[in-house]
């Protein structure tokens, strides 16, 4: 089947953003390959949208009105002159970010390819979710690329000592390099170069709990799908540059979590008899399926409602519910004797000090005396 001519030209513009993301994430890719076809992408994506609507986007003699020709070819609009067309408005945020990378194609040095993608990762990263982005809006979800593209693992960005080293490699480049980014920005608005449109950073942070089946490895949170209170969290971990390390991650994770003596300690604060860890709660939670035994080979199988596995300790550990449900089970001395099958241990109660002219109490004689 014949296809329409703006959708040749709208592949060969995904052949290129392909090779472009190629060249990022491979650990000997060559960042101005990148700029070189994440260019010729962005070109032409908007050819076959001007292509597909009709538009003549080629450059003509200003005199006669005639298409200029190069070697018998009407010669096309330039990448500048596309994103000028597409988005008329100089303070559209893709519009900038466009034009940021037009003028730093011809500014790479080979020498400091590594030190340039570090210092312009964000708006890099913005150029490539704005190309498919614009491409899904005028072409349709078929023709994303979102299936192809995956996100890539990154050693340095994920440690202490490696974001140490980024930060130190952005401080190399040469001094024309930043002026260049430095200049073109300040005239930009501040509103915009804080635009994920412009320079898109994210912050990664470890998921934990419970994992689903429709989990997946990495997710991206809209600020406009939070409540108010998660959108402030958000907003500030960003601005401080709050980073999670582990020992928060455990923190987090076992927050409000009891472990087994804190949990008898709190069911025999309500009973009138003795609750022990050995006696009582290791029988309860057998009986009640709360958590398998010690050595299972999946130790995560647990009631999450009352008991998790922490990984940190490689112990169990129970929620407040749990001792709640106790207290409901084993309250009173006639649902005791009906789970356990025998008597509880009564507490000892120490005995009033004596009193001139009154006779000594029996416990039984105390507790009746007190209610």
């Amino acid at each position: 089947m014949a296809y329409a001519r703006w959708r040749h030209i709208l592949m060969e513009s995904q052949r290129h953003a392909l090779k472009a993301v190629d060249e990022w994430n491979c650990s000997t890719g060559n960042y101005s390959d990148f700029l070189t076809h994440m260019h010729k992408a962005w070109h032409y994506l908007l050819h076959a949208e001007f292509h597909k609507a009709k538009i003549d986007y080629h450059y003509s003699d200003p005199k006669t009105g005639q298409q200029q020709l190069i070697d018998g070819e009407p010669k096309a609009w330039d990448l500048d002159r596309c994103l000028k067309e597409r988005f008329p408005d100089n303070r559209d945020a893709v519009r900038l970010n466009g034009e940021l990378f037009v003028a730093l194609r011809n500014k790479v040095e080979h020498r400091y390819e590594h030190n340039l993608k570090i210092a312009t990762g964000g708006r890099a990263q913005a150029l490539v979710l704005n190309y498919e982005q614009e491409m899904v809006a005028h072409f349709g979800t078929e023709f994303s690329l979102a299936d192809q593209l995956r996100f890539p693992i990154s050693l340095q960005a994920l440690t202490a000592e490696g974001r140490e080293q980024l930060q130190a490699a952005a401080k190399k480049l040469p001094k024309h390099t930043r002026d260049l980014v430095a200049k073109f920005e300040a005239a930009i608005d501040p509103a915009v170069r804080e635009d994920l449109r412009y320079d898109y950073r994210v912050r990664l942070v470890p998921i934990i709990g419970s994992k689903t089946d429709a989990d997946l490895a990495i997710n991206f949170v809209k600020l406009d799908e939070l409540n108010e209170e998660e959108r402030k969290i958000m907003v500030e971990a960003g601005r401080l540059g709050t980073v999670i390390e582990k020992i928060k991650h455990v923190e987090v994770a076992d927050k409000d979590k009891l472990l087994p003596g804190r949990v008898a300690s709190l069911v025999e604060e309500q009973l009138i008899f003795e609750f022990s860890v050995q006696n009582e709660h290791a029988k309860m939670w057998r009986r009640l399926g709360v958590r398998p035994v010690k050595g299972t080979a999946d130790p995560y199988a647990t009631n999450a409602k009352y008991c998790v596995y922490s990984e940190a300790f490689g112990a169990y550990v129970y929620t407040p519910a749990w001792v709640k449900k106790i207290v409901r089970e084993i309250g009173t001395i006639e649902k005791y004797r009906a789970f356990f099958g025998r008597e509880p241990r009564m507490k000892k109660v120490t005995p009033f000090p004596k009193q001139a002219g009154v006779p000594e109490l029996g416990i039984a004689q105390q507790r009746s005396k007190s209610a």
